[in-house]
């Protein structure tokens, strides 16, 4: 007996939607250019396959069952994919990959990001893009581990990792901020390390997946509230959950709303040189999908706008 993966052809599926269409065995017949008796063998094979009844026959017309909806519908849309696979597989021998995948530092604007994803889908590419949420040197791992092709964010210099090519993104100002309702607002400046080790810290867990990964601007025995995020840092320090240190242009708004107080520190101002890394040493290595993105970091509006643009939580 043959199974359902032996019937369940594109063209089984094909054969199924012209009898529903058609109303009737003789009519479907007609149209695909067969006679009656061979169609109706074809549907009692995918019957039996399946052990249901796809049409009701105890009249003219052959009326679809609830089972035979179903594979209809489902059959409908494995055709779509199959005809949209080999179109895939047809564009990705011009030189698109099937899939690229970003991994993005929380501390890149998501607005920008999506701008860019906007702009990109705007080709009709046949390559799939995924986006992956990273943080510190995690943003790097998932680079150098094969995870992704493309890591915008980079805190640390690439380095000179075989395959994996590097470039400045900018550089970024942190300022030390508290809600005005937080016990460090009113203190006097600048504040000390001993002071700021007596309240609580928010800190963004290094999204690394093997190591201690890295922390930035936390004090000995100082009490720390870990969030996945830039912006969830910055949400818990806008409810006064703790302090810390966090991108001036994130908080800009914030400060300028009277959310944010900014308050002096006796600890060097801090700033962070930000690049990006992608796979690939060299241009004939690079699928089209990640040249295009390539270029469109090439431009100092872009590379600027995913630093700073970002808007309220």
């Amino acid at each position: 007996m043959q199974t359902a993966r032996d019937v369940l052809t594109p063209d089984a599926l094909a054969m199924l939607q012209s009898i529903a269409q058609a109303g009737s065995f003789a009519g479907a017949a007609r149209d695909l250019g067969l006679v009656p008796s061979a169609l109706t063998y074809r549907v009692r094979q995918i019957e039996d396959a399946l052990d249901v009844l796809l049409f009701d026959r105890s009249s003219r017309q052959a009326q679809v069952t609830e089972a035979g909806a179903e594979l209809l519908r489902e059959g409908a849309r494995l055709l779509v994919e199959i005809d949209a696979v080999a179109n895939r597989v047809k564009r990705v021998a011009t030189g698109w990959e099937p899939q690229l995948t970003i991994a993005l530092d929380s501390i890149i604007s998501r607005p920008t990001v999506m701008e860019l994803c906007e702009g990109f889908f705007a080709l009709n590419p046949p390559t799939r893009i995924k986006l992956r949420d990273e943080a510190l040197s995690g943003t790097m791992q998932a680079l150098t581990s094969g995870q992704a092709d493309l890591a915008i964010g980079v805190a640390l210099e690439p380095g000179s990792s075989a395959g994996i090519q590097g470039k400045p993104l900018g550089t970024l100002n942190f300022v030390y901020a508290v809600a005005p309702h937080h016990p460090l607002a009113a203190a006097p400046e600048p504040l000390s390390d001993a002071l700021i080790q007596q309240h609580r810290a928010v800190a963004v867990a290094d999204s690394l997946q093997r190591g201690s990964g890295l922390t930035f601007g936390l004090l000995t025995g100082q009490d720390v509230f870990t969030v996945a995020t830039m912006p969830a840092k910055l949400d818990a320090q806008l409810r006064g959950l703790g302090s810390g240190f966090v991108p001036q242009s994130m908080a800009r708004p914030f400060i300028e709303a009277g959310r944010l107080v900014v308050k002096k520190v006796e600890r060097p101002e801090r700033v962070i040189r930000v690049s990006y890394a992608w796979r690939g040493a060299g241009k004939s290595a690079q699928g089209r999908a990640l040249q295009w993105w390539l270029h469109q970091l090439e431009s100092p509006t872009t590379r600027s706008a995913l630093l700073l643009q970002h808007r309220g939580l």
